[in-house]
């Protein structure tokens, strides 16, 4: 390997490490967080005999949530979701792909490449989400469930950032073809 190739395989490893080093450390904090939240959700569901996802409990503590500590969560991880969203639908129209959701459901030759852009671009979005909401429940509730922590947490990250991708595709395409948004 000449001195060239090294310093090019080196300069490309760090930024990659880095990355992929921040993806494993929040991916093991969450499932750390989560595993601990489902000992007390289990040991809750054995003495009240209800499970809490889904439940009449689930949706009265959504409000609950909403005002406690961890609420401004609520608006920053759509907001973050929705840039991001807005950054890869104008890739994706710069590079001839169709909106995310269209894609995914109906262009199977798109499908892949669509899915694993999106995975890579919000997966430590969508595990911060997850262990902010484990932990919100813990200090809101006094207890946390993982499944509502699997739940809300993706919930706020994916569908802004699907909307977010696919609306701005359309609008890009639109504009790059010179046809208006909407017909006089």
């Amino acid at each position: 390997m000449s001195v060239e190739n090294s310093s090019a395989v080196q300069s490309k490893h760090p930024g990659w490490l880095k990355t992929n080093r921040i993806t494993v450390i929040l991916a093991g904090l969450t499932l750390l967080v989560l595993l601990l939240s489902s000992l007390g959700a289990i040991r809750e569901a054995f003495e009240s005999g209800r499970i809490y996802l889904f439940s009449r409990d689930f949706f009265a503590d959504i409000p609950k949530r909403l005002t406690g500590p961890g609420r401004f969560r609520f608006v920053m991880q759509p907001l973050i979701a929705i840039i991001l969203g807005i950054r890869s639908g104008v890739a994706d129209a710069r590079e001839g792909r169709p909106p995310i959701l269209e894609g995914v459901l109906f262009h199977r030759e798109h499908r892949r490449e669509l899915m694993s852009s999106a995975f890579r671009t919000v997966i430590n979005l969508v595990l911060m989400g997850i262990l902010l909401d484990a932990i919100s429940q813990w200090l809101i509730l006094g207890v946390s469930h993982a499944g509502a922590a699997l739940v809300l947490g993706p919930v706020l990250i994916l569908l802004p950032y699907s909307l977010a991708r696919g609306i701005t595709n359309r609008i890009a395409r639109s504009r790059k073809h010179g046809r208006p948004l909407s017909s006089q």
